[in-house]
């Protein structure tokens, strides 16, 4: 019973109680489901931080261990109910906690049928997300990865636009799918070595080299390049966005497509590092293409939700890179990179969400002049915007210059890129990055007001207000004081990277 009242077991299955509560409360008492689900997520954000001043940002491994037997049949399975937070992780799990209350938030207006599966379903979501975050058994985490399927499939389904059923199978097949691979692999170590223990199988020694290692990557990598996703695997992305509600939006992008990048960061880097090694370069060129496919794409866009989302497939090509320079300075730019693109883009969404609401449309030649009848709104934009653009003295510039100078890096001679056309191919992105996002905003808010249907809108309220500056506190605080973030994943970053190194030096 106790490992059950540890702070990690209590951070991830908090959101649970929230469901009991609801399963509880009649359907028409709206305002109490809602009020009951934001609180959940808001104490579920405070035991994040518990978890946060418990952690010691000087120890490289993993913390907060919570251990015990689970399953185990025979000698062949001994799955574990394991969890553990280090440096990679924690940033993404306060990330998560801080974006469901705030998501929540955002559809108090939002979502007025059948609110209470819709709540119940929000709260599983998170209950999986932290899972995937804090799983060290290979089985458990399998779980959970699967799990998150399950409550996004309805959300998209059930609350989604007039194309929801396709995006919502659209995504749960390409996810599914890739997933399939990956348990095969994840059977295949576990029965092997006879444990599913991550730390045990990186200590062990029993994930062989050569092309076994090569198999097992490739395996693990289909999973989480559907989700991130790559090119060009992402052909699910913009459907999904566009069909999902708001707060699905803003969940999708903000949390579940970093289970893929998560997922190679510990996964396919921390036990492959000699496949990691050797995929470098191709896992570069599809980063570097995703990058630059992404900014050309959403510049054709004419919905602004689409737009943001093929943004996404640009931006995470740079987290992508940063992973696969496979130096410090790429690694910790990626996991910071993760951070930015969860809040920028998250806050886009909502946004976009906003007008949308007012006027039930997306399409950006409805729009024009809306900063002379909605300034807060259009101020909030272009902050938001110029984020995402990454202008220096906002969260953007830190992570996608820390990306780049590890892409540098990783073209010098013996780096995992062997090549400098990395670096200088992806310093496009965000040059493109700049155009997409400034031509999106003319559109919509300068010029005259040619729309009459826009001249009676009103400004952002107060409870979208409150919602919005929490993320606008974080775009500033990391592009103007990094600092403590990067402090949070060094040690565990360099542990990485040194058994990385190791494997380069086996290689030659």
């Amino acid at each position: 019973m106790q490992y059950l009242l540890a702070t990690l077991s209590v951070v991830t299955f908090f959101p649970l109680l929230g469901v009991v509560v609801i399963l509880f409360v009649r359907p028409e008492q709206k305002d109490a489901i809602r009020w009951t689900a934001l609180a959940t997520s808001l104490l579920t954000f405070l035991l994040s931080l518990v978890m946060l001043v418990q952690f010691n940002p000087n120890e490289p491994g993993l913390q907060l261990q919570v251990r015990a037997p689970w399953i185990q049949v025979g000698s062949q399975w001994n799955i574990e109910y394991y969890l553990a937070v280090d440096g990679i992780s924690l940033l993404l799990i306060l990330l998560t906690t801080l974006l469901t209350p705030i998501s929540i938030a955002s559809t108090w207006t939002a979502v007025e049928e059948r609110v209470k599966e819709f709540m119940i379903f929000f709260l599983l979501l998170e209950v999986g997300m932290i899972g995937v975050f804090v799983a060290m058994d290979l089985f458990m985490f399998y779980i959970f990865w699967e799990f998150t399927l399950v409550p996004m499939y309805f959300l998209v389904g059930i609350w989604g636009g007039e194309r929801k059923i396709y995006a919502a199978i659209k995504f749960f097949l390409y996810t599914m799918a890739g997933s399939i691979l990956m348990l095969l692999a994840i059977l295949w170590l576990g029965i092997t070595a006879g444990t599913f223990s991550v730390p045990d199988l990186m200590a062990s020694g029993a994930i062989p080299g050569g092309s076994t290692q090569l198999w097992l990557f490739a395996a693990f990598a289909a999973a989480f390049a559907i989700k991130v996703p790559i090119w060009p695997l992402h052909s699910w992305l913009p459907d999904a966005h566009v069909e999902a509600p708001t707060a699905g939006s803003v969940i999708l992008a903000g949390v579940l497509l970093k289970l893929g990048t998560y997922g190679f960061v510990r996964f396919n880097l921390g036990l492959f590092p000699e496949a990691a090694m050797r995929a470098a370069p191709v896992m570069g060129v599809l980063a570097v293409i995703g990058i630059l496919y992404g900014a050309v794409v959403s510049y054709a866009q004419k919905d602004a939700k689409k737009l943001v989302a093929y943004s996404s497939v640009s931006h995470l090509g740079f987290v992508m890179l940063g992973l696969f320079a496979l130096n410090p300075l790429g690694i910790q730019g990626a996991i910071l990179q993760m951070i930015n693109h969860g809040l920028s883009t998250g806050a886009l969404f909502l946004l976009v969400g906003v007008i949308y609401e007012r006027r039930h449309t997306r399409e950006l030649a409805q729009f024009g002049g809306l900063w002379k009848v909605m300034p807060i709104y259009g101020t909030f934009m272009l902050i938001v915007a110029l984020s995402s653009m990454g202008l220096p003295g906002l969260n953007g510039f830190v992570g996608e210059f820390t990306i780049l100078l590890g892409a540098w890096g990783a073209g010098q001679t013996g780096g995992s890129f062997g090549s400098y056309w990395y670096a200088g191919l992806s310093a496009a992105g965000v040059i493109l990055a700049a155009v997409y996002m400034l031509w999106m905003f003319q559109k919509m808010f300068l010029g005259e007001v040619t729309n009459d249907k826009n001249r009676s809108l009103t400004d952002l309220n107060r409870r979208e207000i409150l919602i919005l500056v929490p993320i606008l506190i974080l775009i500033f605080w990391i592009g103007l004081y990094p600092q403590p973030f990067f402090n949070l994943m060094t040690p565990s970053v360099n542990q990485l990277v040194a058994g990385l190194q190791q494997a380069a030096v086996a290689l030659r």
